[in-house]
């Protein structure tokens, strides 16, 4: 059996545990980091995108509304690649509770969120696709950011620094010694085999799933998962965050991200069991196309192109709450103290806009018990892309000779990092998919350095199937690109295929109507009449 030993183990491939990982390593501390599936795969990879200015919890939840303003300003130092400094706005529409703005606004004071009224004449200006009946306009230092970039620039600097990660790696079971940590074993679902890692501290960074890693090690944690579920619109309907100034509530959020934009968000509590299992509900879909028509008329025009759900990882500190009325602050558990396991902790709650926060919470910790002196930096040190900012007219000259669209979208989704990608070898910047402009040498740099195991992999590190056409025409030349530039046979890579197909129906299948159902009925005779699935599935059993 394979044996790894390091000083601590991070258990869980989130924005959270990716930024525990760099933490450690920043400091000097060997880690070693395992995701059952791949990074980002879980709740991080499965919201809207939001760079929280903290507005939306200002009035409810100060404290989590402070963390997310001064985050937001983080990391748009240190992940400028990663953000699109949209702004946003909150408008008031004729059924809404009018002294909701001004509550707002003395709530955005009070979290230090630079938060000003607007004409409503400006509103429509800045955004003219909005509804034209609001009634006011606040406007916030709102964006989006890439939960799959920021994810994996983490990760990048990471392994850069000497750490070691291991995905598609399933922790089965937290090994102890008396009352002390001791190691994990695991399972390698891609090369099938076990191994067990051996470290003093274990940081259980799972998220939802972390409920369950505790039960391993025969202790209790108590999880709420609230289901939270976003459809998906074709184009941009919006350039700036559009949000609804009321109460948070279902379908009050439209967030413009890449080529598309993204309603959100239901809030459903379901019992642990079904964690693994969730589906998008026919009314949630209703709900949020409802409401997302009285914010920006558009949509009602538009198609939808799949739709996804979540699970927020809710830690209620007393009884069992709605998942809106539980706190999205951090909890950060010392297992030595609550249960008296010693080496054991858990960090859960939060938000993607707090991972840095909670992975520094977390680190400090973890350096008070082995004695390490150093502190945190990594609100100073830029991540691998967002180094040193060079200007989109400067790029451009230097890739003289490759289409601007193609230097524009590899340099947005990569920063500085498209030096390790692009060349002027004209093959190298042949595209793959025309809805995001992703090229061949993007995807040789994901498969090479981004631990890219197969297509949907790949969709994370570069957006590839998740444009309007959603993988109909450039999955099968991804593939191909897998038995070049990775250790991978035709018949894997025909596998890889069929994946990533079913796994991009499970999205669209809850919103197959008029167009959509038309362009999937297209994708289905590609991939079943013209490179015949069908038959390789029917061959494998």
């Amino acid at each position: 059996m394979k044996i790894i030993e390091t000083e601590v183990i991070v258990i869980g491939g989130g924005a959270t545990g990716c930024g525990v990982l760099r933490d450690c390593t920043l400091r000097g501390i060997k880690a070693v980091l395992i995701e059952k599936n791949d990074i980002a795969s879980g709740t991080t990879g499965r919201n809207h995108g939001l760079l929280h200015s903290g507005a939306r919890y200002a009035v409810k939840d100060l404290e989590s509304a402070t963390e997310c303003i001064n985050e937001n300003r983080i990391l748009k130092k240190i992940a400028w690649h990663c953000i699109e400094p949209t702004g946003g706005l909150f408008v008031t529409l004729p059924e809404d509770d009018p002294n909701y703005h001004n509550k707002l606004l003395e709530s955005c004071k009070f979290a230090d969120i630079d938060a000003k009224e607007i004409s409503v004449k400006k509103a429509l200006a800045i955004e003219p696709n909005l509804n034209p009946n609001i009634l006011s306009a606040i406007w916030v230092p709102d964006g989006t950011i890439d939960p799959f970039r920021l994810a994996s620039a983490n990760i990048l600097d990471s392994v850069e620094r000497g750490a070691s990660v291991l995905t598609h790696t399933e922790v089965q079971r937290i090994m102890l010694k008396q009352n002390q940590v001791a190691g994990v074993q695991c399972y390698d679902k891609v090369a099938k085999e076990y191994l067990e890692v051996y470290a003093p501290i274990i940081v259980n960074a799972a998220g939802v799933w972390g409920q369950h890693i505790c039960e391993t090690a025969g202790i209790e944690l108590k999880m709420f998962p609230s289901k939270g579920s976003m459809v998906i619109i074709d184009y941009r309907i919006n350039n700036v965050v559009v949000n609804r100034c009321r109460v948070p509530s279902d379908g009050d959020i439209i967030v413009p991200g890449d080529t598309v934009s993204l309603i959100g968000t239901t809030s459903r509590k379901i019992s642990y069991d079904k964690i693994d299992e969730l589906v998008v509900d026919d009314d949630e879909i209703d709900i949020l196309l409802a409401d997302g028509e009285k914010l920006i008329p558009n949509v009602s025009r538009a198609r939808v192109l799949r739709a996804y759900c979540g699970v927020r990882p809710l830690v209620a500190v007393s009884g069992e709450m709605d998942g809106r009325e539980i706190s999205r602050g951090v909890v950060l558990i010392d297992h030595k103290e609550r249960d008296n396991l010693q080496g054991l902790i858990t960090i859960a709650g939060g938000k993607l806009m707090t991972y840095r926060l909670m992975a520094q919470m977390t680190t400090d910790l973890i350096a008070k018990r082995i004695g390490n002196k150093k502190r945190c930096i990594t609100h100073k040190v830029p991540l691998p892309g967002s180094e040193k900012r060079v200007g989109y007219t400067k790029k451009i000259k230097y890739f003289s000779g490759i289409p601007n669209s193609v230097v524009g979208s590899t340099h947005y989704r990569h920063g500085e990092r498209v030096h390790n990608i692009l060349s002027l070898q004209k093959r190298n910047y042949g595209l793959i998919c025309e809805c995001e402009m992703v090229t061949i040498g993007e995807v040789e740099y994901a498969i090479k350095n981004l631990k890219v195991k197969n297509l949907v992999d790949l969709r994370r590190r570069t957006r590839i199937g998740m444009g309007p056409c959603q993988g109909e025409l450039c999955a099968y030349r991804a593939a191909g690109l897998f038995t070049e530039f990775g250790e991978f046979t035709p018949d894997t890579s025909t596998k890889l295929l069929k994946d990533f197909i079913e796994e991009r129906f499970k999205g669209m299948k809850p919103v197959l109507w008029g167009d959509g159902l038309r362009e999937f009925e297209f994708t289905y005779w590609i991939y079943q009449g013209l490179f015949g699935l069908g038959l390789v599935e029917e061959e494998e059993q």
